[in-house]
This record gives structure tokens, C-alpha cells and sequence, in this order.
């Protein structure tokens, strides 16, 4: 089994960030997992053929943005909320307002 990459709390980077958060797809998925909770990689209907979301999910993991759990042949994506307001408290809040509406 692949171990999925996940940064570190103090590793998390800014500029990562915002850079993963840029693209209007990866901004739907983060606004749809704050709105719902915990999804699978399969609950997202987008218009984008499968390896790009696999890319979308990856650079949004990468980032710190997500946290990616393994259950048998699913991934399910959940926001790392605490580890974003630790490093930069109210980014998340303020970049999902918008978003949201």
C-alpha cells in the first residue's frame, strides 16, 4: 500500500496554500468537504475526467489543505481546519466565506 504524503503542521507553507486554493475546482472541493464533512473522492461531481481530480486531490493533500484517509479501495478527504488556523489563523475563514455564498 502507497503511505499518502502529508505535511507537517510547521512544514505547511503559505504560498502552497494560496496556490492550491487559486484554482476554482480545488476551491469547490475544500468549500464542499466545509460544507459536508468528510467525503469520498468519488462523491465529487465535476467536470474534469478522473486523473485530473486525482491531481486536484493531490496538490490540495500536498498543500496541507486536506487530509487524505485510506478505507479499503476508498480515499475520503477531510479539511485540516486546526492545523490551517494554527499556522494562519482566520485564512480559512476567509477564503471559505466568500466561497460559500
Amino acid at each position: 500500500m502507497k503511505i499518502l504524503f502529508h505535511p507537517n503542521r510547521e512544514d505547511i507553507e503559505l504560498t502552497s496554500v494560496l496556490y492550491a486554493l487559486s484554482d476554482p475546482i480545488r476551491l469547490s472541493i475544500v468549500v464542499a468537504i466545509d460544507k459536508h464533512g468528510e467525503q469520498s473522492c468519488g462523491h465529487f461531481d465535476l467536470p474534469v475526467v478522473k486523473s485530473t481530480m486525482t491531481h486536484h486531490f493531490r496538490t490540495l493533500r500536498e498543500a496541507g489543505i486536506v487530509n487524505v484517509r485510506k478505507q479499503g479501495t476508498q480515499h475520503f478527504l477531510t479539511l485540516r481546519t486546526e492545523d490551517l488556523d494554527a499556522r494562519f489563523p482566520g485564512l480559512l475563514t476567509a477564503i471559505l466565506q466568500p466561497a460559500s455564498v
